[in-house]
């Protein structure tokens, strides 16, 4: 059969998802989380699924497989048809429980969740669990489980296949986990493989290698995938289709290229324009309010304040002029507010003698670490995990105590002070997590956690002024007043993170550390955040150390970057230096990992996939 044939191939499908609607009952009422949505994945095709958290793209998925938990939601109406290459086409619907179990899941559609930690088991080694699930759907030996399990770990690219085979989840990290996860997932070849934001915690450098390993094992298998995400840059990468989802609704739907070429829905356009560029300096991040608004009924209103993603980013781009002068700013301070000397943080790990006191190796977490901070700069720390980024970043707090050295804070150096100083230094350096809800207490109203180490630094003469302050600060973190008497739980993730940040100006600092703040937020979110924290820097003149592994991310919020690599500084210089011309091979494996942002270099991707599924298609024919 000639090329030309091959042109006019029609894909066939393997999952159609037609009038789906799933509900859930709450102690508000019923909430209709899938709205009546149709979609359909192809053979050997991955289709991307992208939206903000609540969009309903987790929950679709996890309809396909009924993972649903009963009681609380269910499937209202609709028809998952599968065209399962072992029993024909099937409505999974109509299936028992026990025939999902058996037949269907991790046999025939298999998953990957977000968080593998959370999936694997703890008391059972990494190995174990990969051969409990050959042996569950598998009519093997418990050392042919064994030899495929072993086979697989090599496949997912595993290094020492036989350790982390016996290895704890414990014992391993987040991307051999997540590798493990995939192993796990392919371990019974499915015939389509859901990975429910996969990557979202990894490092870029992670993210990289498990999006490239996903894409060769699809390739290889002929594999279909449903890709989970809220971040379009790595859609970008991985899928051949994408739909976009808004509260419960299909908004759009199209080829990848196209989507990102010319995206129809202002909803679409706001997610692609407020995502970091690692190609250019942005001044302030466009958000998804700048492109559509949405009425009381739930009607999305496009504005025409921003006609297109390119007028939105042209707009807000930092101009070369702007640059020189932060630089200047920086470069013309003779004293800086923080002076790291020295720094050093080793962990035994080995020990020898009777009482196992003599220790005989250390993990250099931080390892001769100097730098300085200057007033009112972001200082943006990057490296992968396990780097020493966090460690440090807990030191410089007084947080950790170090094993060697000094950090130098407003001319005194902490580790000197006397217990009573360290506590009023708290007022003057505070830290904000990544996870809000950790850091907030679930028994106390946000109003109160935000009053209390006011009352511990004695800001405000009494509650009442205190409270003024409190619902001040929430207004200035775009909450509202009533918000004063509500639970960390009654918020969403982007608004905890707000109020964790008014906490912590709550005391009125000088310095903070941002360690990983919007790294679990959705992307529209995330530029909501970084946005704020920009614009409270300048109304308090407040200097940060932003922590991340998202170095587009730090592109748009530091002024100079530090790149860490096993405890050590790998390089240090201004943003726009280090991304334009990196000096260190780590440091250009970092650039080089971050998704693509560039629409030319989108169409590039594309059509390799094109023509390498073409290619796959006429051998497969031949």
């Amino acid at each position: 059969m000639g090329a030309k044939e091959n042109t006019h191939y029609q894909p066939e499908p393997l999952l159609e998802v037609k009038n789906l609607s799933i509900i859930f009952t709450t102690s508000k009422g019923v909430i209709q989380a899938v709205k009546d949505i149709n979609f359909t994945v192809y053979k050997g095709e991955t289709l991307g699924i992208v939206g903000e958290s609540g969009s309903g793209k987790s929950v679709s998925s996890l309809a396909v497989l009924r993972l649903i938990q009963e009681g609380i939601g269910k499937i209202a109406s609709g028809e998952i048809l599968f065209h399962s290459p072992k029993y024909g086409k099937i409505n999974l619907l109509e299936l028992t429980e026990a025939q999902m179990r058996k037949d269907i899941r991790g046999n025939e559609i298999a998953m990957i969740f977000q968080e593998p930690m959370t999936s694997l088991n703890p008391v059972f080694t990494c190995g174990e669990q990969v051969v409990e699930t050959i042996l569950l759907h598998q009519e093997v030996s418990q050392e042919e489980a064994k030899k495929r399990a072993l086979t697989l770990f090599e496949k997912v690219k595993l290094p020492e296949p036989e350790r982390i085979f016996k290895a704890y989840p414990h014992e391993i990290s987040g991307g051999q986990k997540q590798r493990v996860m995939i192993a796990m997932a392919l371990s019974c070849e499915p015939a389509l493989l859901i990975a429910d934001e996969p990557t979202t915690a990894l490092d870029v450098t992670v993210q990289a290698e498990v999006l490239k390993l996903i894409q060769e094992l699809s390739n290889e298998s002929e594999m279909s995938v449903i890709f989970i995400t809220h971040d379009l840059g790595v859609i970008a990468e991985i899928a051949d289709r994408v739909l976009v989802m808004y509260r419960g609704n299909i908004l759009e739907k199209n080829d990848t290229w196209e989507l990102f070429y010319n995206p129809k829905h202002p909803y679409t356009k706001g997610l692609l324009a407020c995502r970091p560029r690692s190609n250019m300096k942005m001044r302030v991040l466009p958000v998804v309010a700048d492109f559509m608004e949405v009425l009381p009924t739930g009607e999305i209103i496009e504005k025409n304040r921003l006609g297109s993603i390119g007028e939105a980013l042209v707009m807000n781009v930092e101009i070369e002029e702007d640059i020189i002068e932060r630089k200047k700013e920086i470069s013309l301070q003779s004293k800086p507010i923080l002076e790291v000397r020295n720094l050093k943080k080793y962990f035994p790990i080995k020990t020898k003698g009777i009482f196992k006191k003599e220790v005989v190796e250390y993990k250099k977490a931080v390892d001769d670490v100097s730098f300085n901070v200057y007033q009112g700069e972001t200082l943006g720390l990057v490296g992968e995990s396990g780097c020493g980024k966090t460690t440090l970043g807990r030191m410089i707090l007084h947080l950790t105590p170090p094993t060697e050295g000094e950090v130098i804070f407003e001319g005194k150096n902490i580790f000197a002070l006397k217990p009573e100083e360290v506590r009023q230094l708290r007022k003057d350096m505070q830290i904000i997590f990544q996870d809000p809800y950790s850091s907030l207490n679930p028994r106390m109203p946000v109003g109160m956690a935000i009053m209390e180490p006011m009352r511990l630094f004695g800001i405000g003469k009494d509650d009442k002024e205190r409270k003024e302050k409190v619902i001040e600060l929430l207004e200035t973190v775009s909450l509202k007043a009533s918000h004063f008497n509500h639970y960390p739980h009654e918020f969403s993730g982007g608004q905890r993170q707000r109020i964790a940040i008014a906490r912590a100006l709550a005391v009125e600092p000088k310095f903070i550390v941002c360690d990983e703040s919007v790294s679990a937020l959705d992307v529209s979110v995330q530029a909501q955040v970084l946005n704020l924290l920009n614009e409270l820097k300048e109304k308090y003149h407040l200097t940060y150390i932003f922590i991340s592994h998202d170095l587009s991310v730090v592109r748009f919020m530091a002024d100079r970057i530090l790149v860490m690599n096993k405890g050590k500084i790998e390089e240090i210089g201004y943003s726009e230096d280090i991304y334009n011309s990196p000096q260190q091979p780590y440091t250009k494996r970092l650039i080089q990992s971050i998704p693509e942002s560039d629409t030319e270099e989108i169409r590039k991707i594309q059509a390799r996939r094109r023509e390498a599924r073409l290619a796959r298609l006429q051998a497969k024919i031949r």
